[in-house]
């Protein structure tokens, strides 16, 4: 496999292993038409909407893109309008699984732990701006926005209230 198609599969295993530890059911969509990676589903739920769902666009980096408490990602624009749409049944998030630049400090593993390095930041562009960039848009996500299981808890605990991620 080249490097990208690595980071890819590093990043699913990171999001399996978020929705499995929430207790959430993740899916997979055969294609990526519409800017959608991974399908996050819950059973039941004690909020006003029954099984909320959200829908993630998963991207990997190795890049040193903090700075300042924030992340600063490129997004393709093409997914930046895919994930800014409004009018959406099942809110969408992006979710960005930052890795080290070299490959073989991605992981760790002992008979105790197995540690995948760096963590994941999402973020909802839900409602953002057009812009009249042509290739990309960078994303500014809070460094304390972490996907993990909380987060991603909460946010199926906002959706299943009837509000956003």
């Amino acid at each position: 496999m080249d490097l990208s198609q690595r980071k890819e599969q590093f990043s699913n295993a990171y999001i399996r292993a978020v929705a499995s530890v929430a207790g959430f059911s993740l899916a997979k969509p055969d294609v990526d038409e519409d800017s959608v990676d991974f399908i996050i589903a819950q059973r039941g739920g004690g909020g006003t909407i029954r099984s909320p769902r959200v829908e993630v666009q998963l991207k990997c980096t190795g890049r040193d893109i903090l700075n300042n408490g924030t992340l600063h990602f490129p997004l393709k624009m093409k997914n930046y309008d895919d994930l800014r749409m409004e009018d959406i049944l099942v809110p969408r998030i992006l979710v960005v699984f930052c890795v080290p630049e070299n490959l073989m400090d991605w992981l760790d593993h002992t008979e105790e732990a197995l540690l995948l390095h760096y963590c994941a930041y999402w973020a909802s562009l839900r409602g953002m701006a057009p812009t009249s960039n042509s290739a990309n848009v960078t994303i500014e996500i809070p460094q304390a926005n972490v996907f993990n299981a909380a987060a991603l808890s909460g946010i199926m605990g906002r959706i299943g209230m009837g509000g956003l991620p």
